[in-house]
């Protein structure tokens, strides 16, 4: 005789409150990202079995996860597999006309930036490039790093190897 799992718990309705958007950081949600984290299309009956619950229980969990915004499965391109021609860090010093804010927001627009982070030390901002051709990083720089002021100076790191990429989604804000 086939055991029925209950499709989820009161526990799991206690736990994953959808009225109040936040969801604790329990172990089952954190091993339920962990397995998506390796496999985003994996059935949710194989992570059910793989943890021992059932296979509703992980949809609702997932379900609210992406709901709340703590969770979103997307496609990740490997730059090391497509072979992008060009990968750098740029450190970017905001000249006293602008913000970091600002000119992130402006350099957001630019399909070759894939990441932006505010930090703290010798630069403002450090960004993430690729592009598909050494005259397509070029004309990057050209139009959005030289002659702009709300730039004020920046510095170029071109990648040599990668050895690890991994990557973690953030919510956005607002």
């Amino acid at each position: 005789m086939t055991e029925l799992k209950p499709v989820a718990t009161d526990e799991d309705h206690a736990a994953l409150d959808s009225s109040s958007r936040s969801l604790p950081s329990d172990e089952l949600n954190k091993k339920i990202i962990t397995i998506l984290q390796q496999d985003g299309r994996i059935p949710y009956k194989d992570i059910a079995s793989e943890l021992n619950v059932s296979e509703g229980t992980v949809r609702n969990r997932v379900n609210r996860m992406k709901d709340a915004g703590v969770l979103k499965i997307v496609a990740l391109a490997d730059p090391v597999a497509i072979r992008y021609q060009s990968d750098a860090m740029i450190g970017i010093k905001i000249s006293s006309v602008s913000t970091p804010a600002r000119v992130a927001e402006r350099l957001s627009a630019c399909q070759e930036v894939i990441y932006i982070v505010w930090v703290s030390g010798r630069y403002d901002l450090l960004i993430e490039i690729v592009s598909d051709s050494t005259e397509q990083f070029r004309e990057f720089l050209q139009n959005h790093c030289f002659d702009n002021p709300d730039i004020g100076s920046f510095e170029v790191m071109t990648a040599i190897d990668m050895f690890k990429n991994q990557f973690f989604l953030k919510r956005q804000p607002g």
